[in-house]
């Protein structure tokens, strides 16, 4: 399949170059491995969590929410992972990332990758930060919650093995690379702990050494500096 790429609308001269506040491991490591995939030049900016720069003055006027990642490009700041990811998309079509504009493939693409953010992505901070959902000091509640996430984490991971095996690709869109896949990467490797990892399954753990073997991949992850299991 070849994606036709569009007139590059957002063309800019001497544009600035692209910076990207990250914490390694977190949400940022999507749009960080998408940039190396591009291969434009940005530059990283860490916001150092454990200090919880990420609530500082500063930081919230970038993104109110006081969440990784934000994206300065220009005089655009954006936050929002999925919208960073379109937006990178969008301003390098040479790159052919996602499908053409008006297709049925492009609309595949959105599906996706709104179920990656809204299905997938929301359901992992009731999972690492359960405290947040029960009263204080609710042992058992905060249990409770841990393992029915767990479980709905589960059940999504297999739509994404389903996937996999209805259109018999390497990648989330078949044949092509495309940007939902260092997505599909990331959400996956935050399962490495749970009791059934997406590692574990038949078509998702090909698909994640796929991903492990690719360059860039393998460049995020020394600069983040992350350790083993990668996945």
């Amino acid at each position: 399949m070849v994606w036709p790429s569009p007139p590059d609308l957002y063309a800019k001269d001497a544009a600035p170059m692209i910076q990207l506040h990250y914490f390694p491991g977190n949400a940022s490591f999507t749009p960080h491995l998408l940039l190396e995939e591009l291969g434009v030049p940005f530059e990283l900016k860490l916001v150092d969590r454990a200090n919880n720069a990420h609530k500082s003055p500063e930081y919230l006027k970038l993104n109110p929410n006081g969440l990784i990642p934000v994206l300065v490009d220009g005089d655009l700041v954006l936050y929002e992972t999925a919208a960073i990811m379109l937006h990178l998309v969008d301003t390098h079509p040479a790159a052919a990332l996602a499908p053409a504009l008006g297709t049925a493939e492009r609309a595949h693409f959105y599906k996706w990758l709104v179920w990656l953010s809204a299905s997938l992505q929301s359901q992992m901070p009731m999972y690492f930060y359960t405290d947040r959902y029960v009263a204080p000091g609710n042992a058992a509640g905060a249990s409770e919650v841990k393992a029915l996430t767990e479980a709905r984490i589960v059940s999504l991971l297999d739509q994404i093995e389903a996937h996999l095996v209805s259109h018999r690709g390497p990648w989330m869109m078949g044949d092509r690379f495309s940007a939902l896949d260092p997505y599909t990467f990331m959400l996956c490797r935050w399962t490495r702990a749970m009791s059934r990892p997406a590692r574990t399954l038949p078509h998702v753990g090909p698909f994640l050494e796929r991903m492990l073997q690719r360059p860039a991949t393998q460049a995020v992850i020394a600069r983040e500096k992350l350790p083993q299991p990668w996945v």
